[in-house]
């Protein structure tokens, strides 16, 4: 047993230590290769870098030309390029880290709006999963932390910048965004109904109605106030959400044809659970209230849908500049009619 230990620990040993060893992971030889290098020799290098997609070489350049010239002709610039090759590369955290470094550092820079504007879809990315790209997945049934943050991002930079060639774009993401986070309200107060917490349910409700007007949830909102007040005895205040969706949705599911809620309706009824079927029926139990008419009334946008190839440009002369990555970026985000006003970053 001993020499079993000894054997572990030095395999243990081996694997750790082995890549430096091997010379792995090790950053001298890219140091060593752009020792010397003017501004002109990294702006060449990062543009080669960024122009084949390579972002991790640009990356690392773009951070050693900030480290040997911090008050060049292009510092600034490269901190904008370098949130977008970290926002390219995936790296989501680290384009929020140095999107707020700029913004803390130049506020009143002329293209700070860009750094509001990437890190917003960097928070917005964050709350995507890795599968969402092979399988059709729900992001309203996550953690919407991050889709908070993005909101909060996006709503600054359009009340800072509304003339920014960023603005339309964030104001589309916005809806969407504020659709997310009406939706996943109604799934925690569905969440509360399974636990008997109809109080907790009944305030989600009236938080959708209240503070996501125009959104697709706002039915089901005022469905989870109906059912939650009329489950607490509150018959009012249930009557008073029911006439309001008379009102505005007639043809709400569990509206009947004289306009009355049915309250012992399921939308979401798991039929035949386990429990059910063991006993052949005669042992089941009622399904708790859960509402989810997005298929009705969900008529949100696809963000991701804003992309226009006929946006991507070059610079006038026709040669790649500094920013035609971040302009080409930026432009393939724009809706079409912002293509003729869209102006360079300089």
């Amino acid at each position: 047993m001993k020499n079993i230990l000894i054997i572990l620990l030095i395999v243990s040993f081996t694997l750790s230590s082995g890549c430096s060893w091997l010379g792995w992971g090790n950053d001298e030889s890219g140091e060593d290769e752009t020792a010397g290098y003017t501004e002109k020799d990294f702006y060449d290098k990062i543009q080669s870098s960024l122009n084949s997609g390579n972002w991790t070489i640009a990356i690392r350049n773009l951070q050693l030309l900030e480290s040997q010239f911090p008050f060049g002709n292009y510092a600034e610039q490269a901190q904008l390029e370098l949130i977008y090759a970290q926002y390219k590369s995936a790296d989501y955290e680290a384009s929020i880290a140095s999107s707020e470094r700029f913004i803390r550092l130049h506020p009143q820079h002329p293209n700070v709006d860009y750094a509001f504007y990437v890190k917003g879809l960097s928070e917005i990315s964050q709350t995507s999963g890795f599968f969402d790209s092979f399988l059709p997945t729900d992001s309203t049934m996550r953690d919407i932390g991050t889709a908070r943050n993005s909101f909060t991002t996006l709503t600054e930079l359009i009340t800072r910048f509304p003339d920014s060639p960023y603005a339309a774009d964030a104001r589309a993401r916005l809806i969407s965004l504020r659709n997310l986070l009406a939706r996943a309200e109604i799934h925690a107060a569905n969440y509360y109904f399974s636990r008997g917490a109809y109080l907790a349910a009944a305030n989600r409700g009236r938080y959708v109605v209240e503070q996501f007007q125009q959104t697709p949830a706002v039915p089901d909102g005022l469905a989870v106030a109906a059912q939650a007040y009329h489950m607490l005895g509150m018959e009012k205040e249930s009557q008073h959400a029911i006439r309001v969706m008379r009102q505005n949705y007639p043809n709400y599911p569990l509206l009947d044809d004289d306009g009355n809620f049915d309250f012992d309706g399921r939308m979401l009824s798991k039929k035949n659970s386990f429990l059910s079927r063991v006993t052949l029926g005669l042992i089941s139990r009622k399904d708790p209230p859960a509402f989810d008419t997005r298929s009705i009334y969900d008529r949100s946008s696809n963000a991701e849908n804003l992309i226009d190839e006929k946006c991507l440009k070059t610079d006038e002369t026709g040669k790649e500049g500094w920013f035609s990555s971040i302009r080409s970026f930026a432009a393939s985000l724009l809706p079409s009619e912002e293509c003729e006003t869209q102006t360079d970053i300089k």
